[in-house]
């Protein structure tokens, strides 16, 4: 009997846990209009949220028949008001299609889109994020999502619950056998004042 009710109270412990001290939940998404993707498949993209918008939530679905390739969107959401306005923003260097990579923002900037070229040579995207520094504010309490999707040649649906947490980057695997990509996003807070800490 323990064990039924640790069963069914662990997961509620665990949302309620994750959600502690946040005042704001995100609501549901807007992806856009009628929630169209914003690629097709084998075709290149370039996607940046409004100015002070950051990218919230992906989702994404694959497909073998159309060259192990995926169609993405994504959603935005205004920052924080105590961060202020974006000072700056910049493309970030391109992650090349066909291998493993890490990649966090630099200039503790935070993603607010996504650029992508598909290679038919290797079935694969290359990829670089879309950054906004907010004047010097600085990441804290960063950690690694699980993987999305959580197996490769499943559909993705990636959503930040909580009001300011923003992601600042990502770790991926690629499949050679699959030809797909699993994605860690990398979540950080913010702070509130400026810092003199600067990530490279």
């Amino acid at each position: 009997m323990d064990l039924i009710l640790l069963c069914v109270f662990l997961p509620l412990v665990s949302v309620a846990w994750g959600q502690h001290g946040a005042d704001y939940y995100y609501g549901p998404y807007n992806y856009g209009d009628n929630d169209e993707w914003v690629n097709v498949y084998r075709q290149g993209f370039n996607f940046q949220c409004p100015h002070g918008q950051v990218v919230v939530a992906i989702r994404s679905v694959f497909s073998k028949k159309e060259g192990s390739d995926r169609l993405w969107n994504y959603a935005c959401m205004p920052a924080a008001q105590s961060l202020g306005e974006p000072t700056e923003c910049w493309w970030e260097e391109i992650n090349r299609a066909g291998t493993e990579w890490y990649q966090t923002c630099s200039d503790n900037g935070l993603v607010a889109g996504f650029q992508s070229q598909y290679f038919p040579s290797v079935l694969d995207r290359e990829w670089q994020f879309y950054c906004c520094r907010y004047s010097r504010r600085c990441p804290y309490s960063c950690w690694l999502t699980t993987e999305y999707p959580g197996h490769y040649g499943e559909d993705m649906d990636m959503m930040m619950y909580a009001y300011d947490y923003y992601i600042r980057g990502a770790t991926t695997t690629f499949s050679a056998v699959d030809r797909d990509r699993q994605w860690k996003f990398i979540i950080c807070r913010m702070t509130e004042y400026d810092c003199p800490f600067q990530n490279v």
